[in-house]
């Protein structure tokens, strides 16, 4: 008895939900039915059919729940919340102390199609190898001219007189070290005469005093 009661059951709960589910696809269809409909409408012809005033109209106080069924499109409601929005001075008038108050996106900071010379591992060395290049040539041909010069001169040996000038100031310590040996002061050798002891300080109480006595 109790496994026919088990079938009955079941069947009963497998037709309610067919029945659920045909009812939620005649809705749907309905709704894309008078979706099609309605965007072949303006929007004055609507709000006149279901008797509701322009949403740009409201002001503060006004109720904009109707805007909210199911019959009204979404455009329409749309509207009436971006009016809802500015009427409210709590939404229109942001005093910057609310959190999240701004965009922090990537979208709202980033420029399309940006790109940059920074490379990692690397930083800016592409950029300033560029600019390095643009400023050799620029450069005039005297210029360029006296740096091959020099260069010469380096490769064949010749000293520059900044090198003069360098090894002047490496001869210049050693010059210092011997002029403050020959004037360090003589060591006074110590006296080997032995010290005497020191002698302390001793104090005597009343009661060791007449303990000695």
């Amino acid at each position: 008895m109790s496994k026919q009661q088990d079938f009955w059951s079941r069947r009963k709960a497998g037709v309610l939900s067919e029945q659920e589910a045909y009812a939620r696809a005649e809705e749907l269809r309905g709704e894309e039915i008078s979706a099609a409909i309605q965007a072949e409408k303006s929007d004055e012809d609507i709000l006149t059919e279901l008797n509701l005033p322009d949403p740009d109209s409201l002001e503060l106080g006004d109720d904009f729940r109707a805007f909210m069924t199911k019959a009204v499109p979404d455009r329409i409601r749309r509207r009436a919340l971006r009016r809802l929005w500015l009427t409210n001075p709590a939404l229109a008038n942001l005093d910057g102390l609310i959190d999240y108050g701004e965009d922090f996106t990537d979208s709202a900071t980033v420029i399309e199609n940006l790109q940059t010379a920074y490379q990692v591992g690397k930083g800016m060395m592409t950029h300033v190898e560029e600019m390095a290049r643009e400023a050799s040539e620029e450069a005039t041909p005297e210029e360029n001219l006296a740096i091959t010069e020099e260069e010469k001169e380096h490769e064949g040996g010749t000293i520059p007189a900044d090198s003069a000038v360098v090894e002047n100031s490496a001869s210049e310590p050693d010059e210092i070290a011997s002029t403050y040996e020959n004037s360090k002061p003589d060591v006074v050798e110590e006296d080997s005469t032995p010290s005497m002891p020191k002698r302390r300080m001793q104090f005597v109480f009343g009661d060791d005093f007449g303990a000695r006595a």
